[in-house]
């Protein structure tokens, strides 16, 4: 368990690549016949994203003071400025800005820009062809960590998720250092849309991606950060979503209602997760309470339990709200 906790930053080229996958999945069909009105995507994505994003900054206002000194005065303001307007991601300096998690919503507006353009390439229809052009974005996709390990132009002898340096977090943090992520999302629809959902290969696909998965993360610090954190997992997380995209054990195992009710919750959680735990550690509860020595597990069941009420008491009201006054689709 320990290797896959210690690799959890690699689930945020996961959540990139599958909303590429999902929007296409809904709107490429749309998009390639000229029926997609951007307006109303654009709507709707802020919509879907912005309330729980708006609470996530809310609750991190406290991080102004300890902002500020780490900033010249004029990087603070900029932050404060673009961080509400989703443009923070642009800037390395101040792409964590406030909520550290936020950087992703950054780099989702830019991609949520773009869709509409992008999901009118029509792919092949030869699954050959397809799988050949998937494989070229994927090899794109490397070279900026390919190169950032050749050139090493921060000076870090062997980078790692607590480095810090102007040009790796430019490669992880930035929206177009992930943007072959999401086009592979894209064009991932399109071959789940050629295998039959029934097909036996998906179960094999989908326990090849878990499989791959854990044998890298076990792996450790022997995979290059700067390549593993995004990139190189591509065709695993594709073998992934194929596998639970279809009707097999696999699928079934992990759509079980408990699982399925807490993933409804999977953005509150990944977005507020660093509000939350300073709320649970913060407050000292546990001490009060006396279950200290439960944690981080019971940490991690609170958090989970204030995500589902994030997503049920904030969330879906607030969409609810803004898509009446929008008048605006899923």
């Amino acid at each position: 368990m320990a290797p896959v906790v210690n690799a959890g930053f690699i689930s945020v080229s996961y959540f990139i690549l599958l909303s590429g996958f999902v929007l296409a999945y809904n709107y490429s069909a749309r998009a390639q016949n000229g029926e997609l009105d951007r307006k109303r995507f654009w709507e709707a994505r802020f919509t879907r994203i912005y309330p729980i994003y708006l609470l996530s900054l809310l609750l991190s206002l406290g991080q102004l003071k300890t902002e500020y000194p780490t900033h010249t005065p004029a990087m603070f303001w900029t932050g404060v400025v673009l961080t509400p307007l989703l443009l923070q991601g642009w800037i390395p300096a101040i792409a964590t800005f406030l909520n550290t998690p936020a950087w992703t919503m950054s780099a989702e507006a830019f991609y949520y820009f773009i869709f509409p353009w992008v999901a009118k390439w029509k792919p092949p229809a030869s699954m050959t062809r397809l799988l050949w052009k998937m494989a070229g974005v994927w090899v794109v996709g490397l070279v900026p960590g390919a190169l950032y390990m050749i050139f090493n132009p921060d000076g870090i002898r062997t980078p790692d998720r607590w480095s810090y340096g102007i040009w790796l977090w430019a490669l992880k943090y930035t929206p177009y250092a992930h943007v072959c992520s999401f086009v592979f999302g894209v064009m991932l629809a399109s071959l789940h849309g050629m295998i039959p959902r029934t097909h036996p290969v998906r179960l094999w696909l989908g326990l090849l991606g878990f499989a791959g998965i854990y044998v890298l993360a076990c792996m450790g610090p022997l995979v290059p950060y700067v390549i593993i954190h995004d990139g190189l997992l591509m065709p695993l997380f594709a073998c992934i979503i194929l596998g639970l995209g279809g009707e097999n054990l696999l699928a079934s195992a992990l759509s079980i209602r408990p699982l399925v009710f807490i993933g409804e919750a999977s953005y509150c959680l990944y977005l507020l997760h660093f509000n939350l735990w300073y709320m649970v550690h913060g407050s000292h509860v546990l001490d009060w309470l006396g279950l200290m020595r439960f944690d981080p597990w019971i940490s991690y069941v609170l958090m989970i339990a204030m995500a589902l009420l994030a997503l049920h008491f904030v969330e879906k009201p607030a969409q609810r709200v803004l898509r009446g006054w929008l008048n605006v689709w899923r």
